[in-house]
Order: C-alpha cells, then sequence, then structure tokens
C-alpha cells in the first residue's frame, strides 16, 4: 500500500494553479460560437479560483507559438507544489498515427503537447482533453503523477463531443463535489461529465458516439469507470480542479489553511484505511473508520465557525 501514499499530495492553498485554456477553430458558424462560450466560461470559472493564474488562448488568438511560449513560461516560474491544469476544447484528428488539436496555422500534435509539458515541476497536473479523437492523444500524454482525460476512448471516435459541456457544468455545480469538502477533484468531475453525457445520448435516443475515458499513473490504457476501492484513479481522486463556495474565503485564511491541511491529511488517511480494508479485521476496520470519521468532523465544525 505504500506506493499509494506516495501519490497522495496535500493541497497547496499557498500555491500557485496554473490554468491552460485552449480554445481551437470550430469550421463551422455553429461550433466557432460553441466553443468561444465555453472558453468564456471555463475562463471566468478558472480566474476566480484562489491562487489562479490563467493563460487563455482561443480562435484566431491560438497559436502553436503562444501555447508553446506559455508553457515554457510556466515551467520557469512554477514551482513543485503548483498545480498545472490544461484544457483542450474544439475538433480534433487522427491519422493512424498522430493525434492533433485543430488550431489556426500548424496544428498541434500531442506529441509536441507532451515535449512542452515534460519541464513544468508542478507536481500535480491533469490534462483535459475534450475534442473528437481525443482518445488518441492518451499515449502521448500520459506520464508519472499526472492525469489524462479524454472525452473518447480512441481515434476513430471522430464526431464532435458534447463532453465539454458537461466538463463545465461540472466545474459549476456544487452536486459534482461528491464528497462535499468544497473541492472538485478531476475524478469527481470526470465522473459527473461522464454520467451527464451518457445520459444526454439515453435521453436523446442516440448511439453514444464518445466514450470517455481518464488515465493517470497506475493506468497506461485509460479506465471507463474507475473503481477507487481498487486503487484505480487514485492520483486522479487528490488532483484538485476547482475550488467550492467557503473553501474560496477560507483559503485566505492562515487559520483555516491549517484546519484544511489538516482535515486533507484526514481524508488521505481514509483513502488508505479503505484500500487496505480487505487485509484488515472488520472490528480494527470499523474502529480505525470511526476513529478517523470523528477527527474529520471535529476539523470541520471549526472549519464551519
Amino acid at each position: 500500500m505504500r506506493r499509494f501514499a506516495l501519490f497522495f499530495l496535500p493541497l497547496p492553498l499557498l500555491a500557485t494553479t496554473w490554468y491552460v485554456n485552449l480554445g481551437g477553430l470550430g469550421g463551422q458558424e455553429d461550433y466557432e460560437s460553441r466553443f468561444k462560450a465555453q472558453i468564456e466560461e471555463l475562463n471566468k470559472l478558472t480566474a476566480a479560483a484562489p491562487g489562479a493564474r490563467v493563460f487563455s488562448f482561443a480562435g484566431p488568438a491560438l497559436s502553436k507559438i503562444k501555447v508553446r511560449d506559455a508553457l515554457a513560461q510556466i515551467a520557469r516560474e512554477a514551482k513543485p507544489d503548483d498545480t498545472l491544469v490544461l484544457t483542450l476544447i474544439g475538433h480534433g484528428t487522427f491519422d493512424g498515427s498522430d493525434y492533433k488539436f485543430n488550431i489556426p496555422g500548424p496544428d498541434i500534435s500531442a506529441k509536441e503537447l507532451a515535449l512542452w509539458l515534460l519541464p513544468v515541476p508542478a507536481k500535480r497536473q491533469l490534462v483535459v482533453n475534450t475534442t473528437s479523437a481525443s482518445g488518441a492523444s492518451l499515449a502521448d500524454l500520459r506520464q508519472e503523477g499526472r492525469t489524462v482525460i479524454t472525452a473518447t476512448k480512441s481515434g476513430t471516435e471522430k464526431l464532435a463531443t458534447v463532453f465539454a459541456r458537461f466538463w463545465l457544468e461540472a466545474l459549476r455545480d456544487p452536486q459534482s463535489d461528491a464528497d462535499k469538502n468544497d473541492i472538485v477533484s478531476a475524478l469527481e468531475a470526470y465522473r459527473y461529465a461522464d454520467t451527464k453525457t451518457t445520459k444526454y445520448f439515453e435521453s436523446n435516443q442516440r448511439l453514444a458516439s464518445e466514450h470517455a475515458l481518464i488515465a493517470d499513473t497506475s493506468s497506461s490504457q485509460g479506465w471507463r469507470t474507475p473503481d477507487s476501492t481498487k486503487g484505480e484513479a487514485m492520483v486522479a481522486m487528490r488532483m484538485p480542479v476547482l475550488v467550492f463556495g467557503s473553501l474560496q474565503n477560507a483559503a485566505k485564511s492562515p487559520e483555516k489553511q491549517t484546519l484544511l491541511r489538516q482535515r486533507e491529511e484526514l481524508e488521505q488517511r481514509i483513502d488508505n484505511l479503505k484500500l487496505r480494508k480487505a487485509a484488515m479485521p472488520a472490528e480494527q476496520y470499523r474502529l480505525e473508520m470511526r476513529n478517523l470519521l470523528l477527527q474529520v468532523a471535529r476539523v470541520q465544525q471549526e472549519l464551519d465557525k
């Protein structure tokens, strides 16, 4: 179980979250307006996060050089305790060999993105690729400690996706915060958006043309429905994407920061305990879990004051 503990990093409330929001070409008027609106909403959501630094390029303002230079700047300025969240909204293509994100001028390949991300020292990294054919980018973008989410399971799912719509909904809807700790993790947002996407096709009586995947350190192929009790998507579980509600204000208070760190550490211990459940006597597991939950409740009472 030691290897899972290595993945858990305390939430760096005094650190910086670097958001890189990219809106590609639409090709048609309806897609152009959709992608423009989605990037604008993403910019507002991410700019409101504590410690946020936002780089956003969309439409005619987006180019390969600007993305490369922005990531180079982040590589120079970011610290290991920082977080990087890179989101791609638009169309993608796959020629059987390389995935490419469609932008003005030369398209950006997954291999190029992976190369530009390599020098970034932030230990927490998330790439959310909501484009068509995005599943083909997973193999190139996956890296130790990084979470990668794709809207499709492969490069052969080439139709325009709806996943981006529900990913943004996950970032504004408190219901996506399943454990109610005011932090939307990559895994929580993924589950919310994937569920909504599945229901979208079912309610419209359409055959699903996209199947999202999430991958992190412990998965080379990605999961459709990761099972955390089996140690799946443990990095994604502790990858913060956005902070909700009271936690935004709490993050500005040194006293509350200490309490938030305590809560985070206790939640990590609970996750580790769940992973050890099968190898423990039932009574020992029950007692340890009860003790941890009581400690979380006490810390939460102090936070709520």
